[in-house]
């Protein structure tokens, strides 16, 4: 009889080689910013008041809009700040609605010789790289405007300097006014070129 030897065999794995599997793929991102501009509501620069009362809402307020003893216009002048931002080149359009300070009551016909009816200012505007001078002469009652290109966003103060000239007139320097409430409105727009 022949006899069989079992001889266990032991399987021993051997350690199969790490193998690295990376795998690399490109994904973009992207994000859109708008072309937008905003400006908040103004405030009046320290130190720049001369003859008003302040920034009633929106609206300056004239102290003494005339010498009581020539009934000729004073001078005033207020500074504006504006906190604005515009992100692309655009433009600064400056717009008075009435080309100068006008009578609210717009019934004068008849006008006698050498008094005023009208008051003409100017308007300074200082933004980012623009620096610019509007004249509203109140020859004639009109819409008029100036606009400023920007090459370059911006981003600050906008300040806009109102100017009433000491005598200003529309017919004569020094001339009297006749009786009324004056008024003009300004508008500062930021907008696409």
């Amino acid at each position: 009889m022949r006899s069989l030897l079992l001889i266990p065999l032991a399987l021993i794995a051997a350690p199969a080689a790490a193998q690295s599997l990376t795998a690399t793929t490109t994904m973009p991102v992207t994000g859109s910013v708008p072309q937008v501009c905003a400006m908040q509501q103004g405030s009046i620069q320290s130190g720049s008041l001369v003859n008003i009362a302040g920034l009633d809402g929106d609206t300056l307020r004239i102290i003494q809009f005339v010498d009581p003893s020539t009934l000729s216009v004073k001078a005033a002048s207020a500074t504006i700040s504006f906190d604005a931002v515009c992100n692309f080149p655009h433009a600064v359009r400056v717009e008075s609605s009435n080309n100068g300070l006008w009578p609210v009551d717009g019934r004068i016909t008849q006008v006698p010789g050498g008094f005023a009816y009208a008051v003409p200012y100017t308007a300074q505007v200082t933004w980012g790289l623009a620096n610019a001078q509007f004249s509203a002469d109140a020859k004639t009652r009109r819409i008029a405007q100036q606009t400023i290109n920007v090459a370059a966003p911006a981003a600050g103060q906008l300040n806009l300097r109102i100017e009433i000239a000491e005598g200003a007139s529309n017919v004569e320097n020094r001339a009297p006014v006749i009786a009324g409430t004056y008024v003009d409105t300004v508008r500062i727009f930021l907008e696409p070129r």
